[in-house]
């Protein structure tokens, strides 16, 4: 159950109206009308209209770091929060704004449990786009991803990682606001994302969080200059309230590695573990996984954090920590240990190119769509094993007729329309683009007084027994 402050909220709507026009007219809120906002709308007291017109002015107008910070120190305040003092390993978070053939959060989580860093993964849907995290792990036979608080905490202690669904406990009042900025267009709101990513993070025990910021046709961030604006205000509130925090800008504008779809880029993560993967997914996870490192302490240099990750993938630590983990969340089938038994989808079709040239534009977008269509079966069902493999890339040279990717599918009644979503995904060109790197910007704000095993203030929580909980 929440808990909040006893202090005075506003009692007529006429309240709301100040707060509106004082966000339309571009000043800054002050703490206590932070709380107001917070309570008022976990209390259901704002009304929709009013609580969609401040969500808008906030839209238009901004947030400083400050307020921001604020912000999302009240939506913490507003559920649970873990203490993970417990352990005595450093906590580092991974965030992920969501892009197509996404497998690195699955790699990193194991990566750094194997480095000796606590992961906690717990995802919601704004990680994701189109194909979620949840889906690809439900594609593991009794996988959980849903744990309780007490389990969560218990799996990082003992393996170091979980990955799972959020927990409505969790900073609750996120949902409210999320929903509202969908009705009104309003899910590229920086600071309202950014208040919603430390908060969520911060309030599950993370003392440290990564950020990776994508941008491109395969990402809610279409244009590069708004992904830097989110990479530099993450950074700065997370400084703000006491944290460490690094954002890497990647490239969006083709699949990441060579298959999307849920089950099928499970199985591409084994094999990055097993030694194996597309150069595009080895140098983000080694950028992501160093900045890890680095971030909780582990390694003192760029190059010992290099050294790091790669040996626990050379000497399949690992690999071994993904298997317990998904053990340890109920996970079982033959195709986790050998590859060979994974239940292929019994049909296999070509994407032809339809004319010799360079590959020189991808839509991820609407092959992380054509997945999607392709996975719902006649029944109503999702089919956790179709999907696309041997993603050409952009800069790759095609001749007429050459599998541009492969399809892979059981039932064929939506076939024809993920096709047509596929063929319109490709452009090709005369001559060789120039595609851009996987990573494009570090932005980094690391406070060295603050130390990586900073807790959130401790003075305004008490001990319960899943963590803190707000005081009275």
């Amino acid at each position: 159950m929440a808990i909040r402050k006893i202090i005075g909220k506003p009692s007529i709507k006429a309240s709301y109206a100040y707060l509106i026009e004082k966000k339309r007219d571009g000043h800054e809120f002050t703490e206590e009308e932070v709380r107001n906002i917070v309570d008022s709308i976990l209390d259901d007291e704002m009304p929709d209209s009013q609580m969609a017109a401040l969500i808008m002015a906030i839209y238009f107008k901004d947030m400083a770091a400050q307020e921001t910070a604020v912000f999302a120190d009240e939506m913490i305040l507003t559920g649970e929060t873990l203490d993970l003092s417990h352990i005595t390993r450093p906590k580092v978070a991974k965030y992920s704004t969501g892009g197509v053939g996404d497998k690195t959060s699955l790699i990193l989580a194991a990566v750094g449990a194997a480095c000796g860093v606590v992961v906690p993964g717990m995802t919601s849907p704004d990680e994701d786009f189109v194909l979620t995290v949840e889906d690809k792990m439900s594609s593991i036979p009794r996988f959980k991803t849903k744990l309780s608080l007490d389990e969560f905490q218990k799996q990082l202690s003992t393996i170091g990682c979980a990955i799972c669904e959020h927990d409505n406990s969790i900073s609750p009042v996120d949902e409210k606001i999320y929903n509202m900025r969908h009705m009104t267009a309003t899910i590229p709101s920086l600071p309202l994302i950014t208040a919603i990513v430390l908060s969520k993070k911060f309030a599950i025990g993370a003392d440290g969080l990564v950020v990776d910021v994508k941008w491109g046709n395969g990402s809610y961030l279409r244009d590069i200059e708004q992904a830097r604006q989110l990479a530099r205000t993450i950074t700065r509130v997370a400084r703000v309230m006491k944290h460490r925090c690094v954002a890497l800008i990647t490239d969006m504008n083709q699949p990441l590695g060579d298959s999307v779809g849920m089950g099928l880029e499970v199985l591409e993560a084994l094999d990055f573990l097993r030694g194996g993967g597309s150069d595009d997914i080895k140098e983000l996870v080694l950028k992501l996984g160093m900045e890890i490192l680095r971030l909780a302490g582990v390694a003192g240099s760029t190059l010992s954090a290099k050294q790091s990750v790669e040996r626990v993938i050379e000497d399949g630590s690992a690999l071994k920590k993904f298997l317990e983990m998904i053990k340890a969340q109920g996970g079982s089938a033959p195709w986790l240990e050998d590859p060979s038994k994974y239940p292929m989808p019994k049909h296999v079709r070509k994407l032809p190119a339809p004319k010799r040239g360079y590959v020189h534009n991808i839509n991820s977008g609407m092959i992380a769509r054509a997945v999607q269509i392709l996975a719902t079966t006649k029944t109503g069902k999702i089919d956790p094993y179709v999907g696309v493999t041997e993603i050409k890339k952009i800069g790759t040279q095609v001749k007429q007729g050459e599998p541009l990717l492969m399809i892979h599918y059981n039932d064929e009644t939506n076939l024809d329309s993920a096709i047509d979503y596929l063929r319109n995904a490709y452009r090709l060109a005369p001559r060789r683009p120039n595609p851009s790197p996987v990573v494009v910007e570090r932005v980094g704000f690391i406070r060295k007084e603050c130390g990586i095993a900073s807790l959130l203030n401790k003075d305004i929580f008490k001990q319960s027994d899943t963590g803190f909980k707000r005081r009275h």
